[in-house]
């Protein structure tokens, strides 16, 4: 808790603590609790009110944070610590006057015990000051806290909900602050007249969408509607659905998709959410780069902490490769924030303790870097060629059924196809009011337009991955079709 925390650094005179908070509000309320019980002196300090001493009985007017600084040397005592809460420290920070006088103060402090506390939503501390300040987090609320907000908030008979439905609230509600929590379950009552997890999803995509760090993806898809694919399927969903999963040692990672383009990586990873009851997490990490300096490794360690809190989870990141791809020559191309973006997922992926499930798609695995693939990364690396002709006529028939089309009707030449080209096929079908078989020659397969690639995946694949249809390692074995056949006339000799 933040409480114990703070107790410990000011209780060893850290004269500088930062704190990342989006709950400025509680995390004043926990500070201003704490400093009751230890009987320390409170002043706090915004833009808006000034200083505020105490209780705010005594109010001084001190509107710029300079003064604020300066004034806090007043309420040294020779017993207990002076404690100065500053709100939104980061956007008067880099004014050299506040610089200095900071840098000033937190050296001074530790003789007289006065401690100066910034509260904002990210850490943006000058290099002046990086050694003077130590950084904590706020945490978002646990499900027993949300539990708490539940019960406050469902007063009257018959709102309170009971047994699994109250394990199905607190989960679509993980991941929120207090404030959001108290806003989802007040709109539930105020729909359907008791808390359901409904209303709490919709409201919380919305605010996933708002942070821009990822999205919520709540689809109907389950692998019903995907074709094939069928040892994939028994592999994740015994991973996730095994009775020994919430012990950390055996908690399941993940599984990175390494396949020809138009195979379902994508469609998988957001079915493997509703047939295992999981929300999905969508993760752009090319929506994560920022302009600022360190704006880029804050977010993505804001995004993989609400990853953490809404465990949980499926974190979906596609196209893995393409985010990635330029992290070893980082260096030279942009400053090295790629590679501490790598950095800080693989220690993520290596040290998270958290019930989050990682699904990331490759089309080209030579551009994924190596630390990527070792063992303990993933529970696995999935190649899914080419649907087999047993896949197909499943596939065939899934979409066949969605656009509604006469199933007695033949089927065209679908060699080298995949599951997208299907698909295609039928909804070209569906549109053009033709047969499939005419609709087919509107559709060139991957496997014609990028041969080469294909080929080279499938061939660095054999032997190296999991088989998503069949089990086991996934094996090659070119046709004797797709050999070159050299002509040879012979000699005019």
């Amino acid at each position: 808790m933040l409480k114990e925390k703070l107790h410990e650094l000011v209780s060893a005179c850290f004269t500088g603590i930062w704190i990342e908070t989006h709950e400025t509000h509680e995390a004043a309320a926990e500070i201003r609790q704490l400093c009751q019980e230890q009987d320390w002196q409170l002043a706090t300090w915004d833009i808006d009110r000034g200083l505020v001493v105490g209780t705010g009985e005594n109010l001084l007017e001190a509107n710029d944070p300079l003064a604020a600084i300066k004034a806090v040397n007043a309420m040294a005592t020779n017993d207990g610590a002076a404690v100065l809460v500053m709100n939104n420290l980061h956007k008067f920070i880099s004014s050299t006057e506040v610089l200095q006088a900071l840098q000033h103060q937190l050296l001074s402090g530790k003789q007289d015990r006065t401690i100066v506390i910034g509260l904002s939503p990210t850490a943006q501390i000058p290099n002046e000051l990086e050694k003077l300040f130590v950084v904590i987090e706020h945490a978002l609320p646990n499900r027993e806290q949300l539990e708490e907000i539940v019960r406050s908030i469902a007063t009257e008979e018959g709102e309170f909900p009971d047994g699994a439905k109250l394990e199905t609230v607190l989960d679509a509600a993980a991941g929120l602050t207090r404030l959001e929590a108290e806003n989802a379950f007040s709109l539930s009552l105020v729909r359907q007249g008791r808390i359901e997890p409904d209303a709490i999803w919709e409201l919380k995509a919305g605010m996933l969408k708002k942070s821009g760090l990822m999205q919520l993806y709540h689809g109907e898809e389950d692998f019903n509607s995907l074709g094939g694919l069928e040892n994939l399927k028994a592999f994740t969903k015994r991973c996730l659905l095994q009775p020994n999963r919430d012990k950390p040692l055996r908690r399941p990672r993940g599984v990175l998709l390494l396949g020809v383009p138009g195979t379902g990586k994508s469609a998988f990873a957001k079915s493997l959410g509703k047939e295992t009851d999981r929300p999905t997490l969508v993760l752009d990490i090319g929506a994560l780069m920022g302009s600022l300096v360190g704006q880029t490794e804050a977010n993505i360690r804001r995004a993989l902490q609400i990853a953490d809190a809404m465990a949980p989870c499926i974190l979906f990141v596609d196209e893995l490769e393409k985010a990635l791809s330029g992290a070893a020559g980082s260096g030279q191309s942009d400053s090295g924030v790629s590679s501490r973006l790598f950095g800080t997922l693989l220690s993520w992926m290596n040290d998270h303790t958290s019930n989050v499930y990682l699904v990331a798609t490759c089309n080209d695995i030579s551009k994924i870097p190596p630390e990527l693939t070792r063992a303990e990364r993933f529970d696995g690396i999935v190649f899914l060629d080419l649907p087999s002709r047993e896949e197909k006529g499943a596939i065939w028939q899934q979409y066949i059924s969605t656009f509604e089309l006469d199933r007695d009707q033949s089927l065209p030449n679908d060699k080298g196809w995949t599951g997208a080209e299907v698909r295609a096929c039928c909804r070209l079908s569906a549109l053009l009011d033709v047969p499939l078989k005419q609709a087919a020659t509107n559709v060139v397969p991957v496997s014609a337009t990028a041969g080469e690639s294909v080929e080279r995946l499938r061939t660095w694949a054999n032997g190296r991955c999991l088989d998503a249809e069949k089990g086991g390692i996934y094996q090659y074995r070119k046709s004797s079709s797709s050999r070159r056949k050299v002509r040879r006339d012979p000699s005019l000799n």
